[in-house]
């Protein structure tokens, strides 16, 4: 590829006083917008911005390469910037790198697996070539710098190899540090004549897969990820190290020699004891945020599939005139098509969220312990969505929701760990670990905390709050709003939802006090919380969600309006220190603000169809708006406080 293909003279700058990345960013944004790579100017600056906050753009050698993906790019292009004077404080991989030469790459959103990769995968590579280092930093003019990114790189370190490693390298986002790693790797080998082939596992995907062939006389096997490294199983038996990704630009041929000479260990099946010396003093509770992340990215296809059942099946209902036509057994042999098709559609999505917590659970304790925790951590889930209860025929059970998958999930995780690190068979009866102990203990295990310990707790919290309820039934009507909005909003349809439900459906029933809060409670937290994700670059200039919670955010909303409050769990479970009170607090304002203002609703209908039957509903509006409103605004800024918080404290 001709790097010179994708720039031209007015997007290169060299000997400029610019003094900042802010100044660094506007100045090559500018020319790129004006040589019409760009639509909105603005916009892209918050892609390559928000690209900053992931993970290291500087890089070693005085070398910069921001980049941003973005709908308003029209084409892959970048600029370039030769500074006069460099810029200390740009994040690098090198703590002492300090930055001067900048290759800013705007990238078309549509391209994001392809140019995009391209470009940083060979940037990144010429970048650990001294000719091309020296080429491009010494040119006087613009000319002689196009001439220098097209020329080819010398390699002068060619000989025969008398050994032969493999390696693989990734990184949080994929991109340039898995590259210049896999890179610098193969240089340090050539110095050492050392054969050392690199398996890219990046952003778009594995790239130079390690098959059994080229296995076939490699000595040991380097890691050089931040990230857990996948199928480490194909090197089973040969000596490792694993180090941080970083560390090939620095200490490539030492590297190299410690693997051959001094390795961390031998490579166990299943990845005994391939574990990182990062990852084995990572904390206790990082270890359990990293599950927790990794559940949620595998739940979220669970939450979006089930809730568009269960959307289309209500919308179905209401085209009808229907209020609902799930949970009805009579629609299930009604005369029209449609509405049995609607019927069976809704139990349907209702299946299928049945099966959100089980795959979460399993996902999470599989971050923690590999592949031995997945079946346990399936099994909490199944607990906390209380599945037992249906197939133990037990009636009122009171499944834990996300707390108890939490819990249960992480011991999964953890016990599953230990058995697999402690355990040591003869090699005749391997088999049975994996097969038989590990899975037989670890849910022995689940068994009994969920016996003696989940359950209960959940069954005496509900019955508590049943009575907190009822003994507050005569209290005014802002006290108890308040107390239904609070627990109706805590768990988003879990055990303390629902007996709030119960309790404000049987005062309903015996017209002692309406459903108005209980109604409102449901939908303010996804819809709040959603249009969150939607309004944060706007209001802070930043995105404060990642990409898994941004797609959680549009299908919150969705779900909100249709009074699903499932939509907005992942948010819950990410950051439930966050998400619960400000769910209570948003949820407590509107219903009060509505109940306050004279707004009335008998019946157990809060999606939208419902609220044309809100007497009042010019109050009911208002509440709606404070309790979304300040859900909305409250995350982003809250959120936001504690990423600037973060990266104050990395400066």
């Amino acid at each position: 590829m001709k790097l010179s293909n994708i720039t031209s003279e007015a997007l290169i700058f060299l000997d400029q006083e610019w003094r900042t990345k802010e100044e660094v960013f506007d100045g090559l944004i500018d020319a790129l917008y004006k040589q019409e790579v760009l639509d909105d100017p603005s916009e892209f600056k918050k892609a390559v911005l928000e690209r900053e906050t992931i993970s290291e753009t500087g890089l070693e050698k005085g070398f910069a390469i921001p980049h941003g993906k973005s709908k308003t790019v029209r084409k892959a292009a970048f600029a370039f910037a030769r500074l006069n004077s460099p810029i200390p404080d740009w994040k690098s991989i090198d703590p002492t790198n300090k930055v001067q030469y900048i290759f800013l790459l705007a990238i078309p959103e549509a391209e994001a697996g392809s140019t995009h990769l391209e470009l940083l995968a060979e940037l990144s590579k010429r970048l650990l070539h001294e000719d091309f280092i020296t080429a491009i930093t010494k040119t006087r003019t613009v000319p002689e710098f196009l001439v220098a990114l097209d020329k080819e790189t010398i390699d002068n370190t060619e000989g025969e190899y008398t050994r032969k490693i493999v390696a693989i390298t990734a990184c949080a986002a994929g991109i340039a540090h898995t590259y210049m790693a896999a890179e610098a790797l193969e240089l340090a080998g050539k110095e050492l004549g050392i054969q050392v082939i690199v398996e890219k596992q990046g952003a778009n995907g594995i790239e130079n897969r390690i098959t059994p062939e080229i296995l076939k006389g490699a000595e040991a096997v380097i890691f050089a990820t931040d990230i857990a490294a996948k199928d480490k199983h194909r090197f089973k038996g040969l000596p490792y190290i694993q180090r941080r990704v970083a560390e090939p630009l620095r200490s490539g041929k030492e590297m190299i020699e410690t693997v051959l000479s001094k390795p961390d260990g031998h490579v166990k099946d299943e990845d005994d004891s391939s574990v990182s010396p990062d990852e084995g003093k990572s904390s206790f509770l990082s270890q359990i945020y990293r599950g927790i992340l990794t559940g949620i990215s595998y739940m979220l296809p669970v939450i979006v599939a089930g809730g568009l059942m269960i959307g289309i099946a209500q919308l179905g209902a209401a085209a009808f005139g229907l209020e609902k036509v799930i949970g009805e057994p009579k629609f299930a042999t009604d005369s029209n098509q449609l509405i049995v098709i609607f019927h069976y559609l809704g139990l349907y999505g209702n299946m299928i969220m049945k099966f959100m917590y089980p795959v979460f659970g399993a996902f999470l304790a599989y971050s923690i312990a590999d592949r031995p925790g997945l079946a346990p951590g399936f099994i909490s889930g199944a607990f906390a969505a209380g599945l037992h209860y249906t197939f133990w025929g037990t009636e009122g059970g009171i499944p834990s929701g996300f707390l108890g998958v939490l819990i249960l999930a992480t011991i999964a995780g953890f016990v599953a760990k230990f058995l697999n690190e402690k355990i040591h068979l003869h090699k005749n009866l391997q088999a049975m670990k994996p097969m038989f102990i590990i899975p037989g203990v670890t849910v022995l295990v689940i068994f009994l905390v969920n016996f003696y310990f989940v359950d209960p707790v959940f069954g005496q919290l509900n019955l508590w709050l049943q009575d907190l309820i009822i003994q507050n039934k005569d209290a005014s009507a802002v006290v108890l709003s308040t107390i239904i909005a609070c627990l109706t909003a805590f768990d988003l349809g879990g055990p303390v939802n629902k007996a709030a439900g119960a309790i404000a459906i049987g005062l309903a029933a015996d017209h002692i006090f309406p459903l108005t809060a209980r109604v409102l409670a449901i939908v303010i937290p996804p819809i709040g919380i959603g249009l969150a994700t939607v309004l944060d670059k706007y209001i802070v200039r930043r995105r404060v969600f990642d990409e898994n919670l941004r797609v959680a955010g549009t299908t919150s909303i969705f779900l909100g309006f249709i009074a699903i409050g499932e939509g907005a769990i992942p948010f819950m479970l990410q950051n439930p220190l966050i998400t619960i009170p400000l769910n209570m607090i948003g949820a407590s304002l509107g219903a009060v603000t509505a109940v306050s203002l004279g707004a009335v609703q008998w019946l157990p209908l809060p999606a939208i169809w419902g609220w044309p039957l809100v007497e009042n509903f010019w109050a009911y509006a208002i509440g709606l708006i404070v309790g979304i409103g300040f859900i909305t605004f409250s995350n982003i800024f809250v959120r936001y406080a504690l990423i600037k918080r973060k990266e104050n404290k990395t400066k």
